[in-house]
């Protein structure tokens, strides 16, 4: 994961004690009305008697309502698609994922990068998540943090960012300034970029190679958009990092084949992988992995092929740490 602060700068916060106090109103009012543009801001006809309900009324609306969230997902599929070719590019290139956000946004995308890691044995750096306001927003709101249009760039710019990433903004209400920010500059480096958004015509569109607005509609609790809109999100995060990484050649059917065993834990689920993918005995499974140091690809492709460890690791190298083909390749 990689989470820094913001600069220290912000045009949006340092001069709002020397502002009119009209011009303040007209701001807020301003803003208003755009949100009442919004669908994720609207109200929800369908809850509108939540507060009289039973628990398990509340809960089977709450339900209701996000049982919605994976066919609006469904819809974007072809959108989705465009952002895993180009991080699977990126990646392939010597770049990164990106994701960048604030609030519940950028939460969502610090925990699918940091699930990275574990799950298909990447640095840190591979996939990474940005949010306004630095490390202290993840768990504290950081007043005015996403409403700073150069802390996007300027955030981005503290990563080096290069055109070899891809950077993907995420905002439920689609408006978020810090976002835009964040895209506008990528793009201007030739970065493929990508916006997450649950709002049609959403200004972080404006900058996105690929738009993603998966429509959920208004949410049960009116505005809270951590609810369906956050659910659709990380279904859609989910959905972008687990592609890439099946793409980059880290699963081997549907295992996580490239898991290092680091610790006992991981060493039982790599033996269990090992046994699963070759059908193969407990004992030939710890034979394997016992003489490649506990590769778990290595340790399949030996059981399958019959090679030594040596001999397994070069033609899996020799197939870019592709399980599929290198295991293709022997048959």
């Amino acid at each position: 994961m990689s989470t820094h602060k913001p600069s220290t700068t912000s045009p949006s916060l340092s001069n709002s004690t020397s502002e009119p106090a009209e011009h303040t109103h007209s701001t807020v009012n301003e803003l208003a009305q755009s949100l009442n543009k919004i669908i994720s801001e609207g109200r929800n006809p369908d809850s509108l008697n939540i507060d009289t309900l039973s628990t398990v009324g509340i809960l089977r609306c709450i339900n209701n309502e996000d049982a919605k969230v994976a066919q609006a997902v469904a819809q974007e599929i072809p959108h989705i698609a465009k952002a895993v070719d180009a991080a699977t590019m990126s990646i392939r290139s010597g770049g990164r994922l990106i994701y960048i956000g604030a609030g519940t946004s950028g939460r969502l995308g610090i925990l699918d990068a940091v699930e990275c890691r574990p799950t298909f044995s990447v640095p840190d750096s591979l996939v990474v998540g940005v949010i306004a306001g630095g490390e202290s927003a993840i768990q504290h709101a950081v007043e005015g943090a996403e409403d700073n249009v150069e802390a996007g760039k300027t955030d981005l710019q503290t990563l080096a960012l290069s055109q070899k990433d891809t950077v993907i903004g995420i905002s439920a209400s689609g408006r978020t300034p810090y976002v835009s920010g964040a895209l506008e500059y990528a793009r201007s480096l030739g970065c493929f970029t990508g916006a997450i958004a649950c709002s049609p015509n959403a200004a972080i569109f404006e900058n996105a190679d690929t738009s993603i607005c998966p429509i959920v509609g208004p949410e049960v609790l009116t505005g809270s958009t951590r609810m369906k809109s956050g659910t659709a999100q990380k279904l859609i995060l989910n959905m972008i990092s687990t592609s890439t990484m099946v793409k980059l050649g880290k699963t081997y059917q549907n295992l996580m084949v490239d898991v290092n065993a680091t610790n006992e834990k991981l060493k039982a689920r790599a033996l269990r992988i090992v046994m699963q993918a070759t059908e193969c005995s407990e004992d030939a499974a710890l034979a394997a992995l016992s003489g490649c140091d506990n590769k778990a690809k290595v340790a399949i492709l030996m059981v399958l092929t019959g090679q030594n460890a040596e001999q397994a690791a070069a033609q899996l190298n020799a197939n870019d740490g592709y399980l599929r083909n290198a295991v293709n390749e022997s048959e």
